[in-house]
């Protein structure tokens, strides 16, 4: 299945879970469609992990392929799976981008990326599902610093994660090191993302 592009509240408000990490997804608090205020069916455990594979799927944007090569690198790492899988995925250069707050949200993040306006260590790179390791730095192009949408979003920034550094000057910042589960998204339960790939 390819990469969903639709209305991101709808899937938000099926999973019941913002998927734009911010609530603004969520104006409604029953699911989408004719009977979305209806009873909800208990879920299975096949149901529960699934809800909680596509949560994590459908917040960072990726498609089923790029998700499970992902956790498939992620089950090479030492540690532990669910968790280095999370660190994989944040190591993404969009989901950088978006940490950093050139963009508002990933799906923008990625747009940057592929239009050619980010550098890692001072080189263009447009992919982004490159994987940043930690001491690099990820830079607006220096054409591109005067970009409407990434000044806007800059202007929005009220905070960042602490694994990421921002350099005003240079429109820069760098990915310190990788982070700690306790800094990422606690709605979510990778251990049910483990289970419905090992099952």
């Amino acid at each position: 299945m390819s990469r969903y592009t639709g209305p991101k509240n709808r899937k938000s408000r099926r999973l019941g879970f913002s998927t734009l990490e911010n609530g603004k997804d969520l104006k409604r608090a029953y699911a989408p469609g004719q009977h979305g205020q209806g009873r909800k069916k208990k879920l299975s455990n096949y149901g529960t992990q699934l809800q909680e594979k596509q949560k994590l799927r459908f917040m960072y944007g990726l498609n089923e392929k790029q998700f499970k090569k992902t956790f498939i690198d992620a089950g090479k790492l030492k540690g532990v799976h669910g968790e280095d899988f999370f660190k994989l995925l944040e190591s993404r250069l969009d989901n950088l981008v978006y940490r950093l707050g050139f963009a508002t949200t990933r799906n923008g993040a990625r747009q940057l990326v592929n239009h050619g306006h980010i550098t890692v260590n001072g080189k263009k790179v447009n992919i982004p599902s490159y994987r940043c390791k930690p001491g690099d730095v990820i830079a607006i192009k220096e054409n591109s610093k005067d970009h409407k949408a990434v000044k806007e979003a800059l202007e929005a920034v009220h905070n960042r994660v602490e694994f990421v550094t921002y350099d005003e000057a240079n429109m820069s910042g760098t990915y310190v090191r990788y982070p700690e589960r306790s800094e990422l998204n606690s709605e979510i339960d990778e251990a049910l993302v483990v289970e419905f790939y090992n099952r």
